[in-house]
């Protein structure tokens, strides 16, 4: 897979007939290696082991419902007391982060309720931060570590 704008990480990949397979750490099962899956698997090693969130309060395509619709958030990092606390949309390298892509993840953030919503393509990342009461939010310079007393 291609070079990302991530830090080198080892991941467990093996061939199988007709495609690529990755290890997930977190769902405990081997998936297509798509680019997307590539950026969401980078991904989840950043958040990790550079920012700090932990792997046990990470879930990978947690479902939920938007407008009466079942969707699934790419990532979702969830506060020690269970309550979900960041959520990533994670895109092809080859797709165009652009607002459309951030909408996307506010529909969701409509079900979820977090205050921080990062959108990647595993080239760019982009950081908002959520002001749920007054409906606005803010575009951070980088992406925030875990921190027990800010969630």
């Amino acid at each position: 897979m291609e070079k990302l704008n991530f830090p080198e990480y080892t991941f467990r990949i093996r061939e199988e007939v007709g495609s690529t397979m990755i290890f997930d750490f977190i769902r405990k099962k081997w998936v297509t290696m798509t680019p997307e899956e590539w950026v969401r698997q980078n991904m989840m090693m950043y958040l990790i082991h550079e920012k700090n969130y932990p792997a046990g309060l990470m879930r990978v395509e947690a479902s939920l419902t938007v407008n009466k619709l079942r969707r699934r958030a790419d990532i979702v990092v969830y506060s020690p007391a269970g309550i979900p606390v960041l959520a990533v949309e994670c895109k092809s390298p080859r797709v165009n982060l652009s607002y459309n892509t951030f909408e996307q993840l506010a529909r969701y953030n409509l079900s979820l309720q977090v205050p921080l919503l990062i959108i990647t393509n595993g080239m760019k990342h982009y950081c908002c931060k959520v002001h749920l009461k007054s409906q606005t939010f803010e575009v951070l310079d980088s992406i925030p570590p875990f921190s027990r007393s800010s969630i």
